[in-house]
């Protein structure tokens, strides 16, 4: 691919430039909660939140943990925090106690912004559960024994976006020792706007400024450190991709912590001005009401969102005429959903995108005009200004086209590292600066990548990467589990599912139900194993290694998930 002009801007900066160049375009749109910002109302909010963080002593290098579904505030965050250079710690919505710890820990947070809860995470009680210094502290005075860094928890009112006056009616009660969302607009005024343009003055679009954690095929999940650069240039070529402009409108209905929300989603659409129809946390109904309403041209989603708006009862009632492009990715796209997206939803230009959060996230997109058949059957060619091939696994040669290798890529995008943990860095990038992705593909003669299975072992449901060793880890952590194996199980919804084979103590009794109440308890409901298979015993090779692919067809047999199995392969 050809050589493009690089944006050499900060994310602040960036936000800036459009609120000057469209201030009277929308540029945030909730259609269910009465939200609608210009470019301006948006910019200049987000200026009142940094300054507000400001006066809370947060300043460049600070970390800033965001656990929240799709409010409003989460992308005035996304701004306010990079406006002073402070680096925004993105959180799984679906996390609970054991992975909020962690990650709180491992990321020397200074300060937490949450909502109260979402589905069955009661994310308050949470962190007053890990932190029971804080029923007793002052806003902004928190003194942790387990978190020294953290500081302040900011909580998201229930009535996202609004400011309080408007908010008479439904005030969010305050919680001891939080302060509430609107204290930042509040204590705005004690910050100048010079000081915040000073503080701007010091930021270089070099710096990181987005992390994102990532689990590891080692068990924990990684910080994944991110520049404005990155995310800035990954964001503007992934719209090019989708030939986005002010006019178009994108339905984002994809969590903003993941890089498919606050890149593919919010980066592609800052840098092109294109206006966000943001959608609080996915469900068919609200997604299809959004396109008709907001007349979307784009929308993004996993394959599994697509079905479900496919397969809705109501899905002939709404008007997908104004639709156009978006993305499809996250996991492996069935051609006859794409299909059906193309004929059934009009979007005709829809694009799919393949690459991992340690790649800010896209290295190959397909492009509105490929032709059909490229665009279902691969996931496209590099984008421009970077490189990637196809290696053999072991030796790291190149390999010729429609040979089978491990995807390497290098450029802009790759990630600084892994926060705290130089080890795995050094795994991830090699000395000449390749990203090794541990994704098996081939590429043809064209240029067109196609992904064919993961060197690792990980699982990837509903487009949410999952590592069998981090469930391992916690599942020894009950005491009737002697040893634990957990693969992955074709799955005809959600691509796959997780399955474990335990071998329990002696003479300890334990059923299946136990175990994945224990998990779902703990973990995000998505790492819960659907099956459990007890064995006495592992498949093994010669060496001790022991051999999941054979589990995994023992799981298939056992389940009797032929048919799905079989889908995989059509």
């Amino acid at each position: 691919m050809g050589m493009e002009q690089m944006l050499d801007i900060t994310i602040g900066a960036l936000l800036e430039q459009r609120a000057r160049e469209f201030p009277d375009r929308e540029a945030v749109v909730y259609p269910h909660n009465d939200v609608r910002w210009t470019w301006r109302q948006f910019d200049e909010r987000c200026d009142q939140a940094a300054r507000g963080f400001m006066a809370m002593g947060i300043g460049k290098g600070d970390h800033v943990a965001i656990w929240a579904t799709n409010h409003a505030e989460w992308l005035v965050c996304q701004f306010a925090t990079a406006k002073i250079g402070a680096v925004l710690v993105t959180v799984n919505t679906n996390y609970k106690i054991f992975e909020a710890e962690y990650l709180l820990k491992q990321s020397d947070s200074t300060t937490l912004v949450l909502i109260e809860g979402f589905k069955d995470s009661d994310y308050a009680g949470i962190i007053n559960e890990l932190c029971p210094e804080l029923a007793q502290c002052e806003p902004g005075k928190l003194q942790s024994a387990k978190f020294p860094f953290l500081k302040n928890v900011i909580l998201i009112g229930q009535q996202p976006g609004r400011m309080a006056e408007q908010d008479a009616q439904h005030p969010t009660r305050r919680k001891p020792g939080m302060y509430l969302f609107d204290d930042l607009y509040a204590m705005a005024d004690r910050v100048s706007m010079d000081a915040l343009r000073q503080a701007g003055t010091t930021l270089d679009p070099h710096d990181v400024i987005n992390m994102q954690y990532t689990s590891g095929t080692t068990g924990f999940p990684k910080g994944v450190m991110l520049t404005h650069y990155n995310v800035v240039n990954d964001g503007k070529m992934i719209g090019d991709c989708m030939k986005f402009t002010e006019q178009d409108r994108l339905c984002i209905p994809v969590p903003l912590f993941h890089c498919f929300g606050c890149v593919l989603g919010v980066m592609a659409s800052v840098t092109h001005g294109t206006t966000m129809v943001m959608i609080h946390a996915f469900s068919p109904v609200p997604v299809m009401q959004a396109i008709q309403m907001e007349r979307c041209t784009a929308v993004h989603g996993v394959p599994t969102m697509f079905i479900a708006i496919l397969d809705h009862k109501d899905f002939a009632k709404y008007d997908y005429s104004t639709l156009r492009t978006g993305i499809m990715a996250g996991s492996p796209c069935p051609v006859s959903v794409m299909k059906r997206v193309v004929a059934e939803m009009n979007m005709t230009e829809i694009t799919i995108a393949y690459g991992q959060t340690e790649s800010s996230p896209v290295v190959t997109q397909t492009r509105t005009h490929d032709p059909l058949e490229k665009r279902v059957a691969t996931v496209g060619q590099m984008l421009p200004n970077m490189e990637v091939k196809i290696v053999d696994p072991e030796t790291w040669a190149d390999l010729p086209p429609n040979t089978q290798g491990e995807i390497v890529a290098r450029g802009f995008m790759v990630m600084k590292g892994y926060y705290k943990m130089p080890e795995a860095t050094r795994l991830a990038i090699d000395e000449n600066g390749w990203l090794h992705t541990g994704d098996l593909g081939m590429m043809d003669e064209d240029g067109y990548f196609k992904i064919t299975g993961r060197l690792k072992d990980m699982i990837i449901r509903g487009g949410e990467n999952i590592y069998p060793r981090e469930i391992e880890e916690f599942l020894y952590t009950h005491p009737a589990v002697r040893d634990v194996q957990v693969v992955g199980v074709p799955d005809k919804v959600y691509g796959e599912e997780v399955m474990a084979f335990v071998i329990a103590k002696d003479g300890v009794e334990v059923s299946s139900e136990e175990l994945v109440h224990y998990t779902r308890e703990r973990l995000s409901r998505h790492k819960a194993p659907r099956y459990v298979q007890f064995v006495h015993e592992y498949p093994m090779t010669a060496s001790g290694k022991i051999q999941k692919y054979i589990l995994r067809e023992m799981g298939i047999a056992a389940m009797n998930l032929q048919a799905d199995a079989a889908i995989e392969t059509a």
